[in-house]
């Protein structure tokens, strides 16, 4: 999957438009509270300064659904890049129209513009042709540095970048670090090859153990997700979440357990070693106040299960310890509450006292890795947890297809 990357391209003088992820956390005062994905995109948007482009950034900002929601604007994003390059950074009113068509018209040489939330138009996720044909009349260049987003087509992603001619179209330092790291890590992974999967929802993540369970040496389970395969199993899950229907987006729904079932079926001959967890930490009430117990190898009546239990910690971290490659995507329960962190941690600082190459595959595994200080010690942390797991799923990113090849 070599990709032209932005150091190859011709910027001097010329229109970049850059898709990057600005998709960050704010408080109630409208300020960034975790400013990752913005400092993670900094190398492709110094390289674009250098070389003399016109740097404009597009970017989406949580959930508008296609109204114009201020809270929900890019002026802190901008603001926060700004104090970073050491320059200020314009944010136009809108992302398409004559007034941002002016705006970027006016943008000199390494100098940066910032567009309005994407999401504010309906046209960005629905793909929208006319939409796309807009945005694309403010770039001379194509840039993609927006892994989180990868394995989306929207009129950013995908439309934008193929309405442009060829050699114009490369992706930024961050994409392809991504790339790199998840596709060296399948390909060609140093084994003991080891997958840690957790978080709430199995539906998720079926597609990725089907991918996964002939590759890796082992499939370490826990989260929410694990009890579901337990309920499959005929174990006790008490009052534990459990995952059971899943509604598509047509209306029709799947039922998860059945799936499980299967799943389980086709991993007793599978190459991995599918481990789930032996014992489990339960409250009576989903309070962290409450005391809480370790029961094995079911969950009683009256309980729910909020993390792996001490046997488990023990055996996952014996498990991990000979690996030489990680890929670990999803919390092994609740870990945003102390109390119920536990199992979490404990794997976390598995992979960091590892001499392997550990990958932590975005979202809550990313935020819980920040959270114990643990960052610096891993391989890679990606910027992307919808995107990772679909790329270890083996979708292809159809918006990846757009870019030139190297």
């Amino acid at each position: 999957m070599a990709k032209l990357t932005v150091d190859k391209l011709d910027l001097k003088g010329k229109r970049v438009l850059m898709r990057v992820d600005f998709n960050v956390p704010l408080d109630e005062a409208g300020h960034v509270t975790d400013d990752k994905r913005i400092r993670a995109a900094l190398p492709t948007i110094r390289a674009a300064i250098a070389g003399g482009g016109k740097v404009v950034l597009m970017s989406h900002l949580g959930r508008p659904k296609g109204e114009r929601k201020p809270g929900m604007s890019l002026a802190p994003a901008a603001a926060r890049l700004g104090e970073l390059l050491g320059r200020p950074v314009a944010l136009a009113p809108d992302c398409v129209g004559p007034e941002v068509e002016s705006m970027v018209a006016a943008v000199a040489d390494g100098d940066v513009l910032m567009l309005e939330n994407l999401r504010f138009h309906k046209g960005e996720e629905k793909n929208d042709p006319a939409f796309a044909r807009r945005l694309a009349a403010l770039a001379d260049v194509y840039v993609n540095d927006a892994f989180g987003t990868s394995h989306r087509e929207h009129a950013s992603m995908y439309g934008v970048p193929s309405l442009l001619p060829k050699g114009t179209r490369a992706i930024g330092f961050l994409l392809k670090k991504e790339l790199q790291f998840l596709g060296d890590a399948l390909a060609d992974p140093k084994r003991p090859f080891a997958a840690i999967l957790g978080g709430a929802k199995v539906s998720d993540k079926i597609g990725v153990i089907e991918s996964l369970m002939n590759k890796v040496d082992m499939l370490l389970i826990g989260g929410a997700m694990s009890y579901v395969f337990m309920y499959a199993r005929g174990q006790g899950t008490g009052n534990s979440k459990v995952e059971k229907v899943v509604k598509n987006k047509d209306g029709s729904t799947t039922d998860v357990i059945a799936l499980a079932r299967d799943l389980l079926e086709k991993l007793e001959g599978a190459k991995a070693e599918f481990l789930l967890p032996l014992d489990h930490l339960v409250v009576e009430k989903f309070d962290e106040a409450l005391p809480t117990a370790v029961q094995k190898p079911d969950i009683r009546d009256g309980w729910m299960g909020v993390d792996i239990g001490p046997e488990t910690i023990d055996l996952y971290k014996g498990k991990l310890a000979a690996a030489k490659t990680v890929i670990w995507n999803g919390p092994m329960g609740v870990s945003e509450k102390a109390p119920w962190a536990g199992g979490t941690k404990a794997v976390c600082q598995a992979l960091a006292d590892l001499d392997a190459m550990t990958i932590i595959g975005g979202g809550d595994s990313a935020a819980a890795v920040a959270e114990f200080g643990l960052e610096d010690k891993m391989t890679h942390v990606s910027t992307g947890g919808g995107a990772s797991l679909e790329f270890l799923e083996g979708k292809p990113f159809a918006c990846l297809e757009t870019i030139d090849d190297a």
